[in-house]
């Protein structure tokens, strides 16, 4: 029985355990665990000092948080910002599994205001920037912030975070198929809500290498997102006569204009692979500050970014 008082704390972590075995692969359970009142213990436990319990409990939202019916029930709950808590001072399994909980909730709407509200980015950001990119705690720390990007208050946080922009785009360049689509996401969305505010941040971050293996090298979403982004970012609020004629954005018009069409050839995938040779010599003095002050593990390879499979 699943209660707070006068029972031993390994008997709270048996039953925290014995649900999530119940609730595993079955939708019916789920719904059954949260009807039969297993928030309110469940959001006690994740206060717990006890790591071990604050796991379990971190579990079993996640496992409930899945289902759809439960969502607002959760969200109204009260748990939302305990688990932005255990985000921010939790175990690192903890972080983990709240992190993906947090993301389940957010595809309700009123969840999202909730968790916008408990100000996570930062949080989210520095989890980001340490677990592995093609993680899938990276794709679901990237598809929250996604979610949160479609606010200002979202948008301004990410960008005042130390590194958070480059986190995202570090996702678009190594993350997995699902992570690109929402790192690519996330940055689309900034630059379509204030171009010229966003723009910058985003360019200065190297992206362009990127975005450009990703329109051949993405899911269908993510080469549509990484075109309709390059045309932002090469589109200068200045007038073009401004501009020289052999800068990095001209050369990006001109690859565009390949994508675009219905031959994706050979010729069309060569021109793409001389577009990322040239934007990695444009961007290597920005790679090489940035690694001044990154460990090598936290650098991207360039090969993978330079190179482009013409298979």
């Amino acid at each position: 029985m699943l209660t707070v008082a006068d029972s031993p704390e390994s008997h709270h972590e048996s039953a925290l355990l014995a649900l999530l075995n119940l609730a595993v692969k079955d939708e019916k359970n789920k719904i059954n665990i949260v009807e039969a009142g297993a928030l309110e213990p469940i959001i006690i436990f994740l206060q717990s000092p006890n790591l071990s319990l604050q796991e379990c409990a971190s579990a079993a939202l996640l496992t409930l948080s899945a289902s759809a019916v439960n969502k607002p029930f959760i969200g109204a709950s009260g748990a939302i910002p305990f688990l932005v808590e255990i985000l921010r001072h939790g175990s690192q399994q903890a972080k983990f599994d709240a992190v993906m909980a947090l993301s389940n909730l957010s595809t309700h709407p009123d969840n999202l205001t909730i968790i916008l509200e408990t100000n996570p980015v930062s949080s989210i950001v520095n989890l980001l920037q340490f677990c592995k990119k093609s993680s899938k705690t990276a794709e679901k720390c990237t598809a929250l912030i996604e979610s949160l990007v479609g606010f200002d208050a979202g948008r301004t946080a990410l960008t005042s975070e130390e590194g958070g922009v480059l986190a995202v785009i570090e996702v678009l360049e190594n993350g997995s198929l699902q992570g690109r689509e929402h790192a690519v996401g996330a940055l689309l969305m900034m630059c379509q809500s204030d171009r010229c505010k966003y723009r910058e941040p985003i360019l200065r971050e190297g992206v362009i290498p990127g975005l450009l293996e990703l329109t051949v090298q993405g899911t269908p979403k993510s080469q549509t997102k990484a075109q309709t982004l390059l045309r932002l970012l090469r589109e200068s609020p200045y007038p073009r006569s401004e501009l020289q004629a052999d800068t990095l954005e001209n050369i990006v018009c001109n690859i565009i204009s390949q994508i675009d069409g219905d031959d994706q050839s050979g010729k069309a995938k060569k021109m793409l692979a001389e577009m990322v040779q040239v934007s990695m010599e444009q961007s290597l003095r920005h790679l090489q500050q940035r690694a001044l002050v990154c460990t090598p593990t936290d650098l991207p390879i360039a090969s993978s970014t330079a190179e482009v499979s013409l298979k």
